[in-house]
């Protein structure tokens, strides 16, 4: 599978077999993320990777009740270690590059037959507690992923002629 079909093919999964991720699927999985570029090339983040049935099952009431969190063989919390720095164009640096590397790991992820859904809607102190992460630690976001019980059918997306202009703003 190329990059391409990866995004053409890439959804949100909820649903989970009952089988593990291999350890040499998730170490390619978090090498993506490695991978990725940052601002500085810092990789002012770390990736906690969540196994652990109870661990998981402590999630889910820190997601929000989203129970499908929990069931996935891996969850795992993205989160940044600096946050202060604010890039020139008036964004903070923390939450672009996470938003690359957990990008990095769906689209790798998709390649190797594991499902993610990419989670914003958490408990920030719940999930810290849960973790032991600590309080100067912003977790960024949770990224459940397992075998798909089924690939989800494609989501409609608006056509590229309302989301691109050229050349400046003006039609």
């Amino acid at each position: 599978m190329d990059v391409f079909e990866a995004i053409q093919k890439r959804r949100s999964v909820r649903t989970w077999e009952r089988k593990p991720v291999e350890e040499e699927k998730l170490d390619q999985v978090l090498e993506a993320a490695r991978l990725a570029p940052s601002a500085r090339n810092m990789q002012e983040w770390r990736l906690v990777v969540v196994r652990d049935a109870e661990l998981r099952r402590r999630l889910i009431e820190a997601a929000n009740g989203q129970d499908f969190v929990g069931q996935a063989p891996v969850v795992i919390a993205a989160c940044a270690i600096k946050t202060d720095h604010v890039m020139s164009c008036g964004h903070p640096s923390h939450l672009l590059d996470l938003a690359i590397a957990v990008d990095h790991m769906t689209l790798a992820a998709r390649e190797l037959e594991l499902g993610t859904c990419w989670i914003g809607a958490f408990k920030q102190e719940e999930v810290r507690e849960v973790l032991d992460i600590p309080e100067s630690v912003e977790v960024v976001a949770l990224l459940p992923m397992g075998y798909p019980l089924k690939w989800p059918d494609a989501r409609p997306r608006k056509p590229k002629s309302d989301l691109v202009r050229y050349d400046g703003w003006s039609v």
